[in-house]
């Protein structure tokens, strides 16, 4: 069966993921796929916290999907404030090798519009204006934060 989307060009940021008909919320779309590594592999490959750019799924505190090697298609779909998809683990309590991520639709997706999930992106440091800029949002929707980052659990609104 032919997938309801393709990759091309996006406004948001470089490569993006466009539906290719109209799309009912629930639809399990993609697995995000790529070679799996520790997250002391991926910080030894990658400069993550100072790049802006990633692949890296983490499934747990121990492993990562690393999409830029055996990636797929699911590793082009964007970062929004107001996303269309969400990502969702699918855990295998007996070998967590075995957990995949798959990505989903939240709500109807029309035919040429872009699919995007919160990346959730966050670190263990202060968040200076420099990292917010490195992680700059550029997603355009009216809720935008202007960064990908995700506020540290210190600085989110919890309940009593």
């Amino acid at each position: 069966m032919e997938q309801p989307f393709r990759v091309r060009r996006s406004p948001i940021h470089g490569n993006g993921v466009f539906a290719t008909a109209d799309i009912p919320a629930g639809t399990e779309l993609i697995e995000y796929k790529g070679r799996l590594i520790t997250r002391a592999k991926a910080d030894e490959l990658y400069d993550e916290m100072y790049s802006g750019h990633t692949f890296l799924f983490a499934l747990d505190d121990h492993w990562i999907i690393d999409g830029n090697t055996g990636g797929n298609a699911a590793r082009w779909i964007n970062h929004s404030c107001a996303p269309n998809c969400i990502p969702y683990l699918h855990e295998n309590p007996r070998d967590p090798l075995k957990s995949r991520v798959i990505i989903e639709t939240l709500r109807d997706v029309r035919k040429g519009e872009e699919l995007s999930y919160d990346y959730g992106i966050s670190f263990d440091v202060p968040y200076t204006k420099r990292l917010k800029k490195i992680w700059a949002c550029r997603c355009g929707a009216p809720n935008c934060t202007g960064t990908m980052l995700t506020p540290p659990d210190h600085e989110r609104n919890t309940l009593p």
